[in-house]
């Protein structure tokens, strides 16, 4: 079964064909990223203006990439939300024409379900259930209990900032740019973890996130020592305090993301983790999970960096599934 898939929640345009839930034939996705640099964060108008004039081209090429003809498609699957609501009126709308012209049927898929299964697509082991499921990038964070891939409960999520949008935050209070995941994880490689006091706040609920509080102690901390947007001006970066401030933030956001996982297998009784999300693609992150599969006795699987970001494949992975009704 061949699906193509269409993916526009964000700032990215994307769109892929999957066979059989697991097999990518292409993926193509497109980015309006260095439109929003200069703002430190994602234009809504921006995005999706810039999605209205990529994204005939880049089904198209989709399609040709795949070598599979759209009338031999066996349905079109698209992302029906959550994300920004002009970014995704153009890929449902898109995707509703499409799917009218060709006679296909037409399968709305929620994107963070998208994360949850891109795991499974083509290199990656096949995935027993139950597992616990993380999802963490820059708007979302979460923790689920994914019984099949038609069945997934949410156990807790984010009470404030997401991880990945701390992550952007801290780099614009440090005067990193913008998106910060990258430039953070390069300079806390340089740091010491240990070097300042950071941790996230404790929730109501125990697989409930708090991100705002970390990156407030990161703002204070910044304009007590002048680092950062907070130097004056003028004076020369001190590399190295920002370094440690960079190791010590990210340390502790990351750390509270496997704990919390490790909370929901305990809880649920369950041994086996997917992690998916931008964030998924932070090898620290990776490394900590890694380390905690070998203590704990569980095993955490996560996507190629490629499937990380916002992409169509996992749109028309997860598709096949919910078109059949099997996990």
């Amino acid at each position: 079964m061949r699906i193509l898939g269409i993916e526009t929640s964000c700032d990215e345009t994307a769109a892929a064909v999957v066979e059989n839930g697991t097999r990518v034939l292409s993926s193509v996705v497109g980015s309006s990223l260095s439109f929003h640099r200069k703002y430190g964060g994602i234009i809504p108008e921006i995005a999706f203006r810039k999605q209205l004039e990529t994204i005939g081209q880049i089904v198209d090429c989709a399609i040709n990439e795949s070598g599979v003809q759209l009338k031999k498609m066996d349905a079109i699957a698209v992302t029906q939300g959550p994300g920004l609501a002009g970014s995704l009126l153009v890929g449902i709308s898109f995707a509703e024409a499409l799917a009218l012209t060709s006679t296909k049927p037409l399968i709305r898929v929620d994107h963070l379900s998208g994360h949850l299964y891109s795991a499974v697509l083509s290199g990656q082991r096949k995935i027993r259930m139950p597992v616990i499921g993380l999802v963490v990038s820059g708007g979302h964070t979460g923790l689920y209990v994914i019984r099949s891939f038609t069945d997934i409960e949410l156990l807790g999520s984010t009470q404030d900032d997401a991880c990945g949008e701390a992550f952007d935050k801290v780099a614009k209070i440090l005067g990193l740019g913008y998106p910060g995941g990258p430039v953070i994880e390069k300079l806390a490689s340089a740091g010491d973890r240990n070097a300042i006091r950071l941790r996230c706040s404790n929730t109501k609920e125990p697989f409930d996130f708090s991100y705002s509080g970390i990156k407030t102690a990161v703002l204070y901390y910044a304009q007590k020592n002048r680092l950062g947007t907070y130097a004056p001006e003028g004076h020369k970066p001190d590399t190295g305090r920002i370094a440690d401030v960079c190791a010590s933030f990210q340390d502790a956001a990351l750390r509270a993301l496997v704990e919390k996982t490790l909370a929901a297998c305990r809880c649920k009784r369950i041994r086996s983790v997917v992690v998916g999300g931008g964030v998924a693609a932070n090898q620290v992150l990776r490394d900590m999970f890694a380390a905690a599969s070998k203590q704990n006795g569980i095993s955490a699987t996560f996507p190629s960096q490629e499937h990380c970001m916002d992409n169509a494949a996992m749109i028309a992975g997860i598709a096949y599934h919910l078109s059949r009704g099997k996990t």
